[in-house]
């Protein structure tokens, strides 16, 4: 899935080989055309929309959807149907923007959903989480939520942690060990890691946490 936000052809390209089917929300469609991808689908309230992107992609592909409760990004992803959604041009440029689709992804909680930006990676921790990653690797936790949190394989300990939005958080931490777990006892908790890791996510919340099967 596409947005508007920040987003390099590079990118784009690399989350189409693993997840081929681009669906664009609202100023995506724009983005796509521009980057020379043409979308499946539109959705959105369409405020974004230039006239040249309605032409050329066809009103048959625009799926309009005015109501103003919830964020373009939310919309498309409850159109989605899909074992897991790469969502890109949803991190950088605006700040409320980038925070709405944090909000989406806890609020959403039965959706897989990877966002993916040119330096990180976020996706919610909707299960208990195994992943496999080299010693070393940047492991942020962040809670959009008061959760009780458990975590095994981090330099700095996480059993039985209680961590919230305006309490303790667990950013900065980092892999001891090549295997990792993390378990939280309900929706809200942020998973971030860096980018080079995006297919150890996608086998992590798909196959079970080896890369070598995604």
């Amino acid at each position: 899935m596409l947005g508007g936000g920040a987003v390099t052809p590079q990118t784009l390209a690399q989350c189409l080989q693993l997840a081929p089917d681009l669906v664009a929300a609202d100023g995506g469609a724009d983005q796509a055309l521009e980057l020379g991808h043409m979308p499946v689908a539109v959705a959105g309230d369409m405020d974004s929309v230039s006239d040249r992107a309605r032409k050329t992609i066809g009103a048959d592909r625009f799926i309009e959807t005015p109501d103003q409760n919830r964020t373009d990004f939310h919309k498309t992803l409850d159109l989605i149907d899909a074992p897991l959604v790469l969502g890109v041009g949803f991190m950088g440029k605006r700040l409320d923007h980038e925070l709405a689709c944090y909000n989406t992804l806890v609020r959403l909680p039965e959706k897989r959903v990877i966002l993916v930006g040119e330096v990180d990676i976020c996706f919610h921790l909707s299960r208990p989480l195994k992943m496999s990653l080299p010693v070393g690797t940047r492991f942020s936790l962040f809670p959009m939520a008061q959760v009780t949190v458990q975590a095994t394989g981090l330099v700095w300990p996480v059993e039985d942690l209680q961590m919230s939005p305006w309490g303790m958080i667990g950013t900065s931490n980092e892999t001891n060990a090549p295997g990792v777990t993390v378990a939280a006892d309900g929706p809200g908790l942020l998973v971030i890691l860096p980018r080079a890791h995006l297919k150890d996510a996608i086998a992590a919340l798909t196959t079970g946490g080896d890369a070598t099967e995604a």
